[in-house]
């Protein structure tokens, strides 16, 4: 699988995405993401902190809105995005592909996915997904939590019909019977479970691969105190975070367009912002998972996803920035 084709297989662009952050005459821009899946880039965005950050040095700041992990490494591979969210196996992807990203930060450790399917549906368990069909976005945490499920209930990705669709699509086709279940991923599947008649008939908090903040490596070479300010941007915004869920809570709804009480259910009951700091657990997870992206041909014949881990992860750039 070469660039190209990784493009096309992890989905395009939205467009009119970009939204201006701070206005000056500088010719260098910092452009960083911010998701639905990513309360804390929301709390820092909200807040104008990054703009604050870059007030005095000669930078503009740009934001641009990831709707899944997919965009989100588009946004890397075409170097749109200085920093951008993912779950971390969709970022191991990204870096067996070849595009240069590192991860100096965790944004969260989340419990944002699980299968959902409507309550009157026939499917009670994995296994009854044989010969259904199931809405996913190929290259996100959702995707690659569908296929560990799948292999641990004995079936594989041939067995299903997945249906490649973005995350508020993917929503939208289980509500209107389009599809027969969905690889859910928060807030869309929160919004669900409270206020429509649904199951989340399979979880397993410890198949999601955390909220990984990516680099591009020229980013981190080139302008290293323009990255030690969105990553002391981050922890401020984190401890904002810890210290006031109700609030950020709120703050979702409100970018979101969703209702509180959805938005208590992802940040206040499905979100651990306690480890920031990449190490070896993360590490750990992404051994166990590498096999599958070479196993489903996720990467390039030549690619090696277990090496890439330690070219991806980064444990020391954070250090001095973290509490």
């Amino acid at each position: 699988m070469n660039r190209r084709t990784f493009l096309q297989t992890t989905g395009g662009v939205a467009a009119g995405t970009l939204v201006a952050g701070c206005i000056g005459s500088s010719g260098r821009t910092v452009t960083v993401d911010y998701a639905y899946y990513n309360p804390v880039s929301l709390v820092i965005r909200e807040h104008g902190w990054l703009e604050e950050a870059f007030a005095d040095a000669d930078a503009e700041v740009e934001w641009v809105l990831s709707l899944g992990s997919n965009e989100a490494n588009e946004y890397s591979q075409s170097g749109e995005a200085d920093v951008a969210s993912t779950a971390g196996i969709a970022a191991l992807m990204a870096r067996s592909n070849g595009v240069p990203i590192r991860t100096p930060y965790i944004y969260s450790e989340p419990e944002w996915t699980a299968l959902v399917t409507n309550s009157d549906s026939d499917i009670e368990d994995v296994a009854d997904l044989e010969d259904k069909s199931v809405a996913a976005t190929r290259g996100t945490d959702p995707y690659f939590f569908l296929l560990q499920a799948l292999e641990d209930a004995g079936l594989t990705e041939d067995d299903v019909e997945v249906v490649h669709l973005q995350h508020p699509e993917g929503q939208t086709a289980l509500v209107q019977d389009d599809v027969d279940a969905w690889a859910g991923l928060d807030p869309h599947m929160a919004e669900l479970e409270l206020e429509h008649d649904v199951d989340l008939f399979f979880r397993e908090p410890g198949y999601n691969t955390y909220g990984f903040l990516n680099v591009l490596e020229s980013f981190l070479e080139d302008h290293p105190d323009d990255l030690q300010r969105v990553l002391e941007t981050y922890e401020r915004g984190r401890q904002w975070a810890l210290e006031n869920p109700d609030e950020t809570a709120g703050i979702l709804a409100s970018e979101s367009e969703m209702s509180e009480p959805v938005a208590e259910r992802v940040f206040v009951d499905r979100n651990d912002l306690g480890q920031p700091r990449p190490g070896d657990e993360h590490r750990s997870l992404l051994e166990d998972l590498a096999p599958i992206l070479t196993g489903e041909g996720m990467v390039a014949d030549d690619a090696d996803p277990a090496g890439s881990i330690d070219e991806l992860i980064d444990s020391e750039t954070a250090t001095t920035v973290i509490d």
